[in-house]
């Protein structure tokens, strides 16, 4: 019997192949050569990329036989997932492979900042010893502002507190007690710009967060305060970074990413107040090396049929054929509790199944309802791995349980959580049809009935006539197109429900002024992430 055929496609550190094993025929290719990679990928059952082979629908369409991409790496722009979902082929990446090389990027950036050695180093190479122009401040009692408390914002946190820095984080969704944990004091991001000599962000890249960094939050900044971003492009407004670093609003800046890759255009990098770096957050030799190992270890479980923990969508494995239909339906209802839940930390969250699926091992809805919240809220590539860990990281308490009665639906999931302002917060979905149609059927105790969208606005406010009309004229008049609304109570004159589907991304400030005209409790956006 022939070896499953493993395709090396760039180059990759030895402790790669050697953690393949010898059960496989490994073979190697030029990635970038796409007729080679065509002709090796007709035979193979696995390959292991990073960033420069482009795993697009063509390539996945070449591989018949393909079961597991693996990208040595966190970053899957070259992978086509959605191509590579539709053929039943798993994408993993390595997430975590990074997190220590990119917060100590960061701190790089940091030390750069506060004592202008890149800047010194460059002069002295051109002959230039002016010791008095680079006059640095010391990190010693100095404020740290971390936005974003997750793995890369802890890895940083302590070692910032190694340098005697007093370390406050703006982060919603941590809990005191994880903050305590870390030594850290939670603030608001108001507060956390206006006190700190050096701010770093550790966002992920959302509607929400895009631009979090503007010209209002520069203002609050003080004058020789410095900003750095390793995390990614965009979290900062480059146009209104620019403008500060010029105007002096702020003394400096330290960019490892940027909107636009390589920023040849960008009129930062003629500034003498910033540090930038090519992207440069992984490009450590061992970083690299742990990538290849991690995706190897992937590799050897997709292709002997088991869960995998890092895969980024799941396909095959010892997964039942019923419960996998659930999994894509309860990272979304993960991904709208969160929305829900933005308002305060998250300290609890039970995992309701109910029906016949209780039948089956259904614990990978669990790992994949917290794939669903964390996606959105911390900056790290959520996997099936590190969500749980993620969860444990933020004190938050999670259970599994399970009831083979469903009085409504065949079966129905629920993820019910409780929030550290006292409030609670519940979702809950179902399959419906020959079709398999993912609808939200709850929210907060309210019964709806309504298909998922990629853009979804729930909004709570007391029943009274006319609503509809104040909202609709709202959205109307901002070119908002509603595709769908439900609305639901308990009774006359009570609390309604408002759940709406739009057809494009609504403004906050949009949101803002509806939740204003019609005095909601809630008015909150989701953005549903693919």
């Amino acid at each position: 019997m022939s070896k499953p055929v493993v395709l090396i496609a760039e180059e990759l550190s030895p402790a790669t192949v050697d953690a393949l094993g010898p059960d496989f025929d490994i073979h190697h290719v030029d990635g970038t050569d796409r007729s080679a990679l065509f002709a090796e990928l007709a035979t193979a059952q696995a390959v292991l990329v990073r960033s420069a082979t482009k795993m697009d629908a063509e390539a996945i369409k070449a591989a018949p036989l393909l079961k597991v991409i693996a990208r040595a790496g966190v970053g899957l722009d070259n992978v086509d997932i959605k191509a590579a979902t539709a053929a039943g082929v798993m994408v993993v990446n390595a997430p975590t492979s990074n997190i220590i090389s990119a917060a100590e990027l960061t701190v790089g950036h940091i030390l750069s900042l506060a004592r202008h050695i890149p800047a010194a180093s460059g002069a002295l190479a051109d002959g230039q010893w002016k010791r008095s122009k680079y006059t640095g401040v010391e990190l010693y009692e100095k404020t740290i502002g971390i936005i974003g408390l997750g793995r890369i914002g802890a890895l940083i946190t302590a070692r910032m507190q190694a340098f005697g820095t007093n370390v406050i984080a703006y982060d919603p969704y941590i809990t005191s007690a994880r903050a305590q944990q870390l030594g850290v004091t939670p603030v608001t991001l108001e507060e956390l710009l206006a006190q700190s000599d050096f701010v770093t962000i550790h966002m992920p890249k959302t509607p929400e967060t895009t631009g979090m960094i503007g010209a209002a939050q520069l203002k609050l900044m003080k004058p020789t305060a410095f900003v750095v971003n390793v995390a990614r492009g965009g979290l900062i407004d480059e146009e209104a970074l620019h403008g500060a670093l010029l105007a002096g609003t702020i003394a400096g800046a330290g960019l490892d990413v940027f909107v636009s890759e390589p920023p040849t255009d960008s009129p930062l990098l003629g500034l003498d107040n910033i540090i930038t770096t090519p992207h440069l957050g992984a490009s450590t030799d061992e970083a690299q090396e742990k990538a290849g190992v991690s995706v190897a270890k992937s590799v050897r479980l997709a292709l002997s049929g088991e869960l995998v923990p890092d895969a980024v969508n799941v396909a095959g494995g010892v997964i039942d054929p019923y419960v996998r239909p659930g999994i894509p339906l309860v990272e979304k209802l993960g991904q709208v509790f969160s929305g829900l839940a933005a308002h305060s930390p998250l300290t609890s969250v039970d995992i309701e199944v109910r029906g016949e699926l209780v039948e089956y091992d259904v614990s990978v809805l669990k790992l994949a309802a917290l794939k669903g919240i964390f996606t959105n809220v911390v900056s790290e590539t959520v996997s099936y791995v590190n969500a749980p860990l993620l969860a444990e990281q933020r004190g938050v308490t999670v259970r599994m349980l399970t009831d083979a009665e469903s009085p409504e639906y065949r079966n129905v999931i629920t993820l019910r959580g409780a929030l550290a302002d006292g409030s609670q917060v519940s979702v809950s979905g179902t399959l419906t049809g020959t079709k398999q149609i993912e609808k939200i059927v709850e929210i907060n105790g309210y019964d709806v009935e309504v298909p998922f969208a990629k853009n979804l606005i729930v909004m709570l406010y007391a029943d009274r006539p006319g609503i509809v009309a104040v909202y609709g004229r709202e959205f109307g008049e901002a070119n908002i197109n509603i595709a769908g609304m439900q609305i639901a109570r308990h009774e006359a004159g009570g609390k309604a429900l408002s759940v709406l589907t739009v057809d494009s991304e609504v403004p906050a400030g949009l949101l803002t002024a509806v939740r204003t005209a019609i005095n909601a409790e809630i008015m909150v956006e989701i953005d549903l992430t693919e």
